[in-house]
């Protein structure tokens, strides 16, 4: 964190004094080297810090650091398909989201990769709870159980499920597992994480949802407002009585 305070984001005449100090070629391989380094963290799943990548691969470079992020996201663009979003403007974190899935094209369940397909069945159920979950509902472990996945057992594919779920899905941004205040024993919530709202269309799961009990998405009131972006009847009224 203390990184990141150090880190003034430079102005455009700092930035085009700093660009007229280096070769082209210096610039490109920088560059290459923070694509590489995004690629990387993205293998995991993992939100990438503007600290860390000032510190680690930008380093002497942080006067042009605006330049080479929007050359980087230019590369991940066009050579890759990929698009870089920043997830927390507050902590500064960015993530790759790839392109042919932006939020209205995404599938809400990918056969190939099983660990996603879970963790879209966990955000199926927090989307459709009102966007919270508390753990002793038992809804997220009883939901995991009916895809015959048992977060008390070691799974052949999936290791320690409840670790899956509380821990890496959550430093991937995926999940937040908030623990709720003045609880005794303590307890936790669910809810979606940074990298979810990114990535995956409530649209979808809705219509996803829909297909799964043979419903029309539109009977789910709340949700399908929420996954369309409309107003509730009661903002709609407050508005619409403001413009008048």
């Amino acid at each position: 964190e203390d990184d990141d305070a150090t880190f003034t984001q430079p102005s455009t005449s700092q930035v085009q004094r700093g660009l007229e100090k280096l070769t082209p070629a210096q610039v490109d391989q920088k560059t290459a080297e923070v694509v590489q380094y995004f690629l990387v963290k993205d293998q995991k799943k993992m939100p990438v810090r503007r600290a860390d990548l000032v510190k680690h691969v930008v380093k002497d470079y942080r006067n042009i650091y605006p330049e080479i992020l929007k050359r980087a996201a230019r590369t991940f663009d066009q050579v890759f398909g990929l698009k870089l979003v920043e997830i927390d403007p507050k902590n500064k974190m960015y993530i790759l989201v790839n392109n042919l899935e932006t939020p209205d094209k995404a599938s809400p369940v990918s056969p190939s990769n099983p660990k996603m397909g879970l963790l879209l069945a966990i955000l199926s159920v927090i989307f459709m709870k009102g966007g919270v979950v508390r753990e002793s509902e038992y809804l997220i472990w009883n939901t995991l159980r009916k895809l015959r996945v048992d977060p008390g057992e070691k799974h052949e594919e999936f290791g320690d499920v409840r670790k899956m779920v509380t821990d890496e899905f959550v430093r991937q941004r995926y999940l937040e597992y908030v623990r709720i205040p003045h609880t005794e024993p303590i307890e936790h919530e669910f809810r979606w994480g940074q990298r979810a709202d990114a990535e995956v269309s409530k649209a979808k799961i809705l219509e996803f949802m829909g297909e799964l009990h043979e419903q029309d998405p539109k009977t789910w009131t709340q949700q399908y407002r929420q996954a369309h972006s409309l107003p509730n009847s009661s903002q709609a009224s407050t508005s619409s009585s403001s413009q008048r």
